[in-house]
């Protein structure tokens, strides 16, 4: 694996983020992310799997300056990719806690959301889905995922604000479960996912496929056009020119 280091320890799997300072995603991360949690899907000793990211950002979602490049088409197979990820985690049989050890923005937002819990790192750190502020939307899957978190209300007034939120912001508004020191993180991250491998595995998939099944079965069905309508306006004059000063250190 190129960017994402993987560690074992007993029962519990540790994914890490490590792509340059800003873990963007592409193609290449995504596809890893996929192989990897296919792979731990079927490992017996496994009963759960943190996500989190190496450095300041857990990560900056999409890699833009990369995706300037891509034909509308190249684009749409990495959206396709990208979604159905996130569908595969939010349904994964196994629990998934994301330790956001930094900036979690759009994407990397969206991918989180698709955790089971969700610890975030106070300090400097914001989580937003900020797409709006940039002339971008989002997806049907980000925004059911959303909803399922937070309750309609509450998505709506995220999604139209695009606004950066702290971990303690976040926490009030339950988009992250907990908030922890740099220090501890990883150990409250580790205490969630302990308490949720604790549980029966059958009776834990079952209950989560039950409560999230029904959704993800909408998400499949009505997702291919909310791509399409994320790429026409992706591309579109007003929003491609407020692409092109998306910088990534």
């Amino acid at each position: 694996m190129d960017f994402i280091e993987v560690h074992k320890n007993k029962e519990i799997a540790t994914l890490i983020l490590k792509r340059g300072k800003v873990n963007a995603l592409n193609g290449k991360v995504v596809d890893e992310i996929n192989e990897l949690l296919k792979t731990l899907e079927d490992d017996p000793e496994v009963r759960g799997i943190i996500i989190t990211g190496a450095g300041k950002f857990f990560s900056f979602g999409f890699d833009i300056p990369e995706f300037l490049s891509f034909t509308k088409m190249e684009f749409t197979e990495y959206l396709i990719k990208f979604t159905d990820l996130y569908s595969y985690i939010f349904i994964y049989p196994k629990p998934v806690v994301a330790a956001l050890n930094g900036h979690t923005i759009a994407g990397a937002c969206m991918l989180s959301l698709a955790c089971d819990y969700r610890v975030m790192v106070t300090g400097k750190a914001k989580i937003s889905l900020n797409e709006i502020s940039f002339g971008s939307s989002v997806f049907l899957g980000s925004s059911e995922m959303l909803k399922f978190w937070v309750g309609s209300s509450t998505a709506t007034e995220i999604l139209f604000s695009g606004a950066m939120y702290t971990a303690e912001e976040a926490n009030n508004m339950g988009l992250v479960h907990e908030i922890a020191s740099e220090n501890n993180l990883m150990d409250i991250a580790i205490n969630a996912i302990y308490s949720l491998a604790s549980k029966h595995p059958k009776a834990f998939t079952s209950i989560k496929s039950l409560m999230r099944k029904k959704i993800v079965d909408e998400i499949i069905l009505k997702e291919k056009d909310s791509i399409k309508e994320f790429v026409d306006i992706w591309y579109s004059e007003d929003t491609w020119a407020a692409l092109q000063n998306i910088k990534i250190i």
